[in-house]
């Protein structure tokens, strides 16, 4: 018998997608936040391509075309623009959701991410409080926008992403407010599994992905914060046990499962999707 040698991942940079389960969220409608580009489209066009129909919320103009994508394709989708740093955004989104698809079988709570990356005595107050109304107010006010409609309707899921970066450098804003997207998972799940709804969550590590089209915060520009953002590379690599970035569609399989009934003995559990980092 020849000897093969041993296959890696299917990732996206290889150029091979991984496999598509059909009809895993046939019959339910998904909202993903976050959908325009990166973790949130990855996991918007498979839970299409996996029969479901996809909600997809984001303040750029860009979801519009993603969403237009998914039904060319074939897939069901619907796009939503909503700024969800504020409560009004995340009803409104909630809202329209309802209006397009019918009900909320699943919601997936991405916006988050880094905007600037230094140590922390060199971040403004103001820098700060952007930082965490980008990553931590958007999961807590899309949780309590759409709870009252998955209590009523007595099911449900939340997949919320946080990350391991609540143990990384130069971003203890960024990590304070992912800290708190662990928190509202954890303590949320023992308020609502009575009412047969589960709550949980990935913590991506670092993740291989396209130029975003649209910019978190001003790219570094002097030789010193091009250094700080090299410190965070380095260091996602070095506690990886695996040494090397995740893929897009790494990261989606992983909350696809997480959300589907795959998972329906899994509540308030954070799982880490960073190749052995734990964060």
């Amino acid at each position: 018998m020849n000897a093969q040698a041993p296959r890696g991942p299917r990732r996206a940079s290889g150029g091979e997608r991984p496999a598509v389960f059909a009809g895993r969220f046939a019959g339910w409608s998904v909202v993903v936040t976050g959908s325009a580009q990166g973790i949130g489209r990855a996991v918007a066009e498979r839970i299409a391509a996996e029969d479901g129909e996809a909600v997809l919320v984001d303040r750029a103009e860009l979801v519009h075309e993603v969403a237009e994508g998914i039904r060319a394709a074939g897939g069901k989708a619907h796009s939503i623009t909503a700024d969800l740093e504020a409560y009004d955004g995340a009803e409104a989104a909630v809202d329209g959701a309802l209006a397009a698809a019918g009900r909320i079988d699943i919601l997936v709570n991405n916006v988050g991410g880094t905007i600037w990356a230094k140590p922390y005595e060199h971040y403004t107050p103001g820098e700060i409080e952007k930082e965490v109304r980008r990553s931590l107010f958007p999961t807590l006010w899309m949780c309590r926008a759409a709870l009252p409609h998955l209590i009523a309707q007595g099911s449900g899921t939340i997949v919320n992403v946080s990350s391991v970066a609540t143990r990384g450098v130069n971003r203890v804003p960024y990590a304070a407010s992912k800290g708190g997207v662990r928190a509202i998972t954890t303590a949320l799940a023992l308020e609502a599994a009575p009412h047969g709804i589960r709550v949980v969550a990935t913590a991506p590590g670092g993740t291989e992905a396209p130029p975003r089209t649209v910019q978190r915060g001003p790219l570094p520009a002097s030789e010193q914060e091009r250094a700080w953002y090299r410190q965070i590379v380095d260091q996602t690599v070095e506690s990886s046990l695996m040494k090397r970035y995740g893929s897009l569609d790494e990261q989606a399989a992983a909350i696809c499962f997480l959300a589907s009934d795959e998972a329906s003995y899994i509540t308030g559990t954070i799982l880490p999707v960073a190749g052995g980092d734990l964060g």
